[in-house]
């Protein structure tokens, strides 16, 4: 995704020179680092929004375990999330605002659907939030020590997988709001078993992705608000595993 911005780190600055008599004015620009996008600042970004999530999913948790309805800040957080999905996507520059929202929203809706599978079947959480960990880890050192190399034919085949198992998800579900078909990725038959061990592969090559464009970030010296937006794709990511994991564990246990 290229950005056609001004540059926001280079400023203009005045000096005198006091070793003439006349005064002259010179020009200067300087390079101001804090404006510049690092890892460093990704990582605490991310670990704020991770925060806010956490934060916000206990409500809808607390709600579902107190005999409240959580169902409409539930459903709420994941429109107004996907929203501001959307937006960011197009408006990346206003990341330092829609990155907490998105966090604050899809966090009512994290804490509330996992309240739904706990309640169903006790312990589906932690090992969904145990699974979502690991494969984070895992990834995290196989793009450290640099065994998973991300390649322009690697980005391409991953995202044409992510845009087809989007595109595969939407039309399954406007057909089956208006026909009595069954998607076969619903209920709990090997095939379904199949598609979601699937869906979590390419879910966790997308790490990968985001940890490619922190890092070129970085190196690319792209906006401060650049940490923001890697940050919140991070964290879009990790709820998405996180959900096909929870989806995974609840076929399997259902199966049983």
């Amino acid at each position: 995704m290229n950005f056609n911005s001004k540059n926001p780190f280079l400023n203009s600055k005045r000096f005198s020179s006091n070793a003439e008599p006349r005064t002259e004015v010179h020009q200067a620009q300087i390079i101001d680092y804090n404006q510049e996008m690092t890892v460093s600042g990704t990582i605490n970004k991310t670990a704020i929004l991770f925060l806010i999530l956490c934060g916000a999913a206990m409500v809808t948790w607390w709600m579902a375990f107190n005999g409240m309805n959580p169902m409409l800040p539930t459903i709420g957080g994941a429109i107004v999330g996907f929203i501001l999905i959307l937006v960011s996507s197009f408006k990346p520059q206003l990341s330092p605002y829609l990155a907490p929202g998105y966090a604050l929203f899809e966090g009512l809706f994290i804490g509330g659907i996992s309240a739904i599978f706990e309640l169903k079947f006790p312990g589906i959480v932690i090992n969904a939030v145990g699974a979502t960990l690991v494969t984070f880890l895992v990834c995290l050192g196989l793009y450290k020590f640099r065994i998973v190399k991300v390649t322009e034919q690697f980005k391409s085949v991953v995202v044409a997988a992510t845009l087809a198992i989007a595109t595969y998800y939407l039309i399954s579900w406007v057909v089956s709001m208006f026909t009595s078909w069954t998607p076969v990725h619903y209920g709990n038959s090997m095939m379904s078993i199949g598609i979601s061990v699937f869906v979590i592969i390419i879910a966790a090559l997308n790490l990968f992705l985001d940890f490619d464009l922190i890092e070129k970030g970085e190196r690319e010296k792209m906006p401060k608000f650049m940490e923001w937006y890697g940050a919140m794709g991070l964290m879009i990511t990790l709820v998405w595993l996180y959900i096909e994991f929870l989806r995974l564990l609840l076929k399997l246990s259902s199966k049983d």
